[in-house]
């Protein structure tokens, strides 16, 4: 779909004031208007064209949605229906000098043209065009591991059709990130009596001091002594449910050894269980030794340990 250049179409820069842009489009009225423009037979469809325009560029919403969104972001958000509403031509016109008549017509496609309705596009148009889903909405949500092992609600504001929407959502347990909840009905409006689009909110983790994520499954860090990784030891280690796990390291336990809790990991979102919690045990080595250390040390070398 090509883009609509609505500043082009007028002839102003993007940095038009409102009253320059009221007086291109007056300009361009008085050319192309059909009262004006008489046996031009193009004249209806730059009078549409320009109009359109200005309906947009006049509006601060409008154009701000414009702006940011572009001509294609833009009209998945407005319908023609939608950029006339609330857009008095009859006004305009008669300020313009097109007296308090209103001005309608037929033009080579069939459409009606009137300025005494609500737009400039009639009925027969409008029923004419095939019903349009509206376009889906994607709402990323970040949230703590804590929010995702217990389950939370949230308020989430977004823009609609041009105007600020808050919902608050119910976030289940589980929720670990890309998950999705589809909330039916609260995206883009349909155009032309078309359904409306859906709302999906993505889940976002945060990263965690202690913990790292890979699906359902936690991975945790934890350091022993040497002596501890030859003698054996028992650890605390922590959990997401603010709890500590008592865990025996056996004798011998080798660098970067990984221990496995079953069930302590995040709640699935679909079913019962839930992960695993890892806990990858790092022997701290020391760079530096005392000198009875280094002297004990030396006599466990010459048993041959």
């Amino acid at each position: 779909m090509s883009e609509t250049d609505y500043y082009k179409i007028l002839g102003v820069n993007k940095n038009a004031a409102e009253a320059e842009i009221k007086k291109a489009y007056r300009k361009l009225a008085m050319k192309y208007h059909p009262d004006h423009a008489r046996g031009d037979k193009d004249a209806e469809a730059k009078f549409k064209k320009i109009s359109e325009a200005y309906a947009v560029l006049n509006d601060k919403e409008k154009r701000k949605q414009y702006d940011t969104f572009g001509s294609t972001g833009f009209r998945q958000r407005y319908s023609q229906e939608d950029i006339f509403r609330g857009f008095d031509f009859t006004d305009i016109l008669k300020e313009f000098g097109f007296g308090n008549k209103s001005f309608s017509s037929r033009g080579r496609d069939g459409i009606r043209f009137s300025f005494g309705g609500e737009t400039p596009f009639g009925n027969q148009a409008r029923q004419r065009q095939t019903r349009i889903k509206g376009s889906d909405f994607v709402y990323e949500l970040p949230l703590t591991l804590q929010e995702v092992a217990a389950g939370t609600s949230k308020t989430v504001q977004f823009i609609r059709a041009g105007h600020t929407e808050k919902i608050t959502v119910k976030i289940p347990k589980g929720m670990v990130t890309g998950k999705k909840l589809r909330l039916a009905g609260k995206g883009e409006p349909g155009s032309y009596g078309g359904h409306p689009g859906d709302l999906y909110i993505l889940s976002k983790v945060y990263d965690d001091p202690a913990f790292t994520v890979k699906g359902y499954d936690l991975y945790t860090n934890t350091e022993i002594k040497i002596s501890e990784a030859i003698l054996g030891t028992s650890i605390s280690v922590p959990t997401i449910a603010y709890k500590k796990l008592s865990v025996k390291i056996p004798p011998g336990t080798k660098n970067k050894t990984v221990m496995r809790l079953s069930g302590h990991g995040l709640p699935y979102m679909k079913g019962k269980g839930k992960g695993d919690l890892y806990v990858i045990v790092k022997v701290n080595m020391p760079k530096k030794l005392t000198t009875k250390q280094k002297k004990l040390i030396e006599e466990l070398a010459d048993t041959g340990l």
